[in-house]
């Protein structure tokens, strides 16, 4: 640092520690008020059937909690509806995976997207065990719209602008944790924060704070201002930093799925010329927060991308859930009850039955609401989202379709999960399952008996061609988890089945092993792959695709998709095609379907022949096994050959056939990176993604910290294409119009698709600003 840099921080630091620090409650009572008798009141110690129905609607919230070494942390929860889960009126468990583990007093609130009032609930860490969180509540109640209102939360730019893109912040001085990449320009378009304080007698708050444009501004480095305006005067977190001023929050910018976390030491100022650079409409905030920040960091938040806040056809619909005023007026009414000399709780009930009067005091709330804006400052109060439950800007939301409820893809984009029940869990190896799922439409049919059990093809049917896969997808330790797996049934069944070999460090294979049980749920997308043999489905025998003659080559795993092949030919072409397979396993009890292939071997001798390598025993399967083996089948010219299986036999297998002159066009392999073979890598820095179609330009979003591209387009309702979400299929391979990009190895892209500009959006990483054209795959 130069002497003149030094000599103008200094002066900086000067002016601010010289700003005047409110010490005392007297003090912040003289400026804020007190809080009316009524506005106690609405707090109640359980949840009642009101809040229940909230949480079993809400998709996110904002969690403030401390570690055990004291360190602050405020993060956003959840990402699908009801991710809560309600065990009594006074205990909720959740997913929290990380980081750090909670302890002693922690608070929330939760947001119903496309409401203006917010549910806070308050408690205490009663139990974790792995990510799974366990609090015992203490209060819950409403919390006024102004925040939400102030903010414009649910109004992001329409899906074909940019989303507050990563541009410039201003210029500010001093180094300090606020220069991290991302932090300053995140913090410019960032209009809400969920703030965390702490009281010295064991309570937490966590409370919404919103402004126009950026609610929190940076006075240099390290130093932040936050206005605070006027409110329903409970000053909950100017109390508690009067007594403690560890302080942390999550700052959320409307259609980005990142959020910026940031921890540091609060104090409360009146300092007349600070405030005045924060007035609206010549009207100053009556006190503000000065933070002296620790840590500031921008990452993606798998809770918000998976909540859809931004998506207009998420947010709630009239009726879903309670009004969120009329319900603050049934816990005031509960609370007056209770309290000493109150009116009798017969009186209230008989008051609050009164027919329109829940719809009569939300048009005087939201009247209310519109007013104090206007006298803080607020301009075009009228354009702000209706508070209520199920509320809208006219011309913006949209109700949601027909299919409400059930899981779409990520974003909402047009090709929906499938959400399934796991009907039994079948051991094959000592490291092999199968997974037999059933849809749960078919099944919500079943039970109301309009689809017989055990019908052919109808509604809940898995049609595909065999030897595609489907991409499951489960929620583990809070967060999304996809994999691509290969069907093992035949098509056209109600159940589909997909087996699952354990996979030393692979997350998914083994949550698939050691967590799932028959009753639990997942999703699936698909069928997907081009790696498939005729026909279809069991309809249609005379499927044109069908080779005669299919040469069928597997290791491990790998005879996944050649099961499927095997069953569903087997099944509708008697007498008319041949079918080989050589199957290579460590060992005996290894082998995958060993009692099923050697009963259908039996059974059809002239259609189906099962050659076995025992590598334990007769050596690992090369070149020269495969020529031997292929040579002595004598296969037709017009055989077909598929491959599945590591990548040495891959090449093996594909040397042999050229050598023996088979054209490349019958040649079909399938290649598979298993979840503990991919390398993560992340950019570090928020950077704006382009999304093109044919050279029109569809949209532009931020892809933030940790996240892909697919996961950040996704997220904003693009149309991405994709399907296994691991690099493995090629389904989601675009070409890079402008930027850098780096990916996941190794993957399914050829050195010739990488020379050509190719990316995988699923692995793919952004390292500058880029442009991609989906049309061109």
């Amino acid at each position: 640092m130069t002497c003149e840099n030094k000599a103008t921080s200094d002066v900086r630091e000067n002016r601010l520690s010289a700003l005047r620090r409110l010490t005392t409650a007297d003090e912040v009572e003289s400026t804020v008020g007190l809080p009316a008798s009524a506005v106690m009141l609405k707090q109640i110690s359980t949840l009642d059937e009101g809040c229940r129905t909230v949480l079993a609607r809400c998709p996110v919230a904002a969690f403030g909690y401390r570690d055990s070494d004291g360190t602050s942390r405020t993060t956003f929860i959840g990402g699908t509806p009801g991710f809560v889960r309600v065990h009594s009126p006074t205990r909720i468990s959740f997913s929290l995976p990380g980081p750090g583990d909670p302890y002693g007093p922690v608070s929330f609130f939760f947001l119903l997207p496309g409401v203006g009032e917010i549910l806070r609930v308050n408690g205490s860490l009663a139990a974790r065990k792995g990510a799974e969180t366990t609090v015992d509540i203490a209060e819950a109640y409403v919390h006024c719209a102004q925040a939400v209102l102030r903010s414009r939360l649910w109004q992001p730019p329409a899906p074909a602008e940019p989303v507050a893109p990563a541009t410039p912040a201003a210029e500010f001085a001093g180094d300090g944790p606020l220069r991290r990449p991302g932090v300053a320009e995140f913090l410019a378009a960032a209009p809400f924060l969920a703030l965390s304080t702490w009281d010295a007698s064991g309570g937490s708050d966590t409370s919404p704070r919103g402004d126009r444009q950026e609610v929190a501004r940076i006075l240099d480095g390290r130093t932040l201002v936050v206005p605070d305006r006027k409110g329903n005067k409970r000053a909950d977190t100017l109390h508690n930093l009067l007594r403690d001023d560890r302080l942390s929050f999550a700052a959320l910018v409307p259609g980005r799925t990142g959020v910026l976390h940031v921890r540091g030491r609060g104090a409360i100022t009146d300092d007349p010329a600070l405030l005045e650079t924060m007035a609206l409409r010549g009207m100053p905030p009556h006190l503000a927060l000065l933070i002296d920040v620790e840590h500031a960091e921008v990452t993606g938040s798998d809770a918000v991308a998976r909540s859809r806040l931004w998506t207009p056809g998420a947010h709630v619909g009239r009726g879903t859930v309670p009004d969120l005023m009329a319900l603050a007026g049934e816990h005031l009414a509960a609370g007056s009850a209770a309290a000493e000399g109150g009116p009798p709780a017969f009186l209230l009930k008989a008051v609050g039955a009164i027919p329109g009067l829940p719809r009569l005091l939300r048009l005087v709330m939201n009247r209310a609401y519109r007013s104090g804006l206007r006298k803080e400052g607020y301009e075009d109060v009228s354009e702000n989202v209706e508070p209520g439950a199920g509320g809208r800007r006219r011309g913006f939301l949209r109700r949601r379709p027909a299919d409400e409820g059930r899981p779409t893809d990520d974003g909402g984009t047009a090709n929906p999960l499938r959400e399934v029940r796991i009907a039994e869990v079948r051991r094959e190896t000592p490291s092999a399952v199968t997974l037999v799922l059933e849809d749960l439409v078919r099944e919500d049919l079943v039970q109301a008996g309009l689809v017989r059990e055990g019908a052919g093809a109808n509604p809940g049917s898995f049609d595909f061609r065999p030897g595609q896969f489907f991409t499951l997808v489960a929620d583990i330790d809070g967060r999304p988890v996809r994999r691509a797996y290969s069907a093992s049934s035949a098509p056209g069944s109600a159940r589909l089945e997909v087996t699952v070999k354990h996979v030393e460090g692979g997350r998914f294979s083994t949550h698939v092993h050691r967590s799932l049980r028959a009753g639990d749920r997942l999703a699936v997308r698909g069928p997907s792959g081009s790696f498939h043999a005729g026909p279809r489905s069991p309809d249609a025998p005379d499927a044109t695709d069908a080779p005669d003659e299919i040469v069928l080559v597997a290791a491990g795993s790998g005879v996944t998709p050649m099961m499927s092949m095997i069953r569903a030919r087997l099944a509708v072409r008697p007498g008319r095609d041949r079918i080989a397979l050589l199957y290579s396993s460590r060992s005996a009890v290894e082998i995958i379907f060993a009692d099923e292939l050697h009963r259908l071997a039996k059974d059809n001798p002239d259609r189906l022949s099962v050659t076995h390598v025992l590598t334990s025993r007769d050596g690992r399967l090369d070149a020269d096994g495969v020529r031997r083996w292929v040579t002595g089948l004598s296969p037709a010219r017009d055989a077909h050959y598929y491959t599945c299986g590591p990548g040495p036999l891959m090449d093996a297998v594909q040397l042999v056939l050229t050598g023996l002159g088979v054209p490349d066009e019958l040649v079909h392999q399938e290649h598979y990176t298993s979840g503990a073979d991919t390398r993560a890598v992340a950019a570090t820095v928020p950077q704006e993604m382009t999304v093109e179609e044919d050279g029109r330009p569809v949209g532009t979003v931020v892809v933030e910290p940790g996240q892909t591209l697919l996961d950040a387009g996704l997220a904003a309702g693009l149309p991405m294409p994709y399907s296994c979400t691991v690099g493995n299929c090629g389904d989601c391979m675009v070409r890079l119009r402008g930027g850098e990009v780096t990916q996941n190895e190794p993957n399914c892209l050829t050195p010739q698709q990488k020379a050509d500009g190719y990316v995988l959006t699923c692995v793919g990483c952004p390292l500058s600003k880029v442009t991609l054209d989906i049309a061109d795959q």
